[in-house]
């Protein structure tokens, strides 16, 4: 019997796949636990509308991060840090600190987290860093970590 699974099943597929089963597997265990129904063509028609829009969906966010990327790529972001004497800073800039100086410079939305630093910035100068904007697309900008003027 040929069903469409509505919730991941361990062993068997994950939702939306269209998967062959038992009459028995699908009539005394999938089926009423509401984990699959049972595929008929408007079931499967839905199921392919929703995978193209799915797939559809990525494409457009692949699109978009690609061309974020390739625009950061001229970026100068400054940061501003307390620092001692010969130019070491009082603590490090994190990926926290960078974040926000790109929303507040270029009105970018870059989570912390994506943020990669090779080592700790923690003295003042030019620095080039690297944001992971989707899947296989990352975007190299430059960091200019200047002392904080009191």
């Amino acid at each position: 019997m040929k069903v469409m699974l509505k919730q991941d099943v361990h062993g068997s597929g994950k939702a939306g796949d269209i998967i062959n089963v038992s009459d028995g597997y699908a009539n005394n265990f999938l089926i009423p636990r509401k984990l699959a129904v049972p595929a008929d063509a408007q079931t499967i028609n839905s199921a392919n509308i929703r995978k193209e829009a799915a797939r559809h969906r990525v494409d457009v966010q692949r699109k978009n991060a690609r061309a974020l990327a390739s625009e950061m790529k001229g970026y100068s972001v400054k940061v501003y840090a307390k620092c001692g004497e010969n130019g070491r800073l009082f603590g490090a800039i994190t990926g926290k600190e960078i974040s926000s100086a790109l929303r507040e410079q270029y009105d970018i939305d870059v989570d912390k987290k994506k943020i990669r630093l090779d080592e700790p910035i923690k003295a003042v100068g030019i620095y080039t860093v690297s944001a992971h904007m989707f899947e296989q697309t990352d975007a190299q900008f430059k960091v200019e970590v200047l002392p904080l003027e009191s």
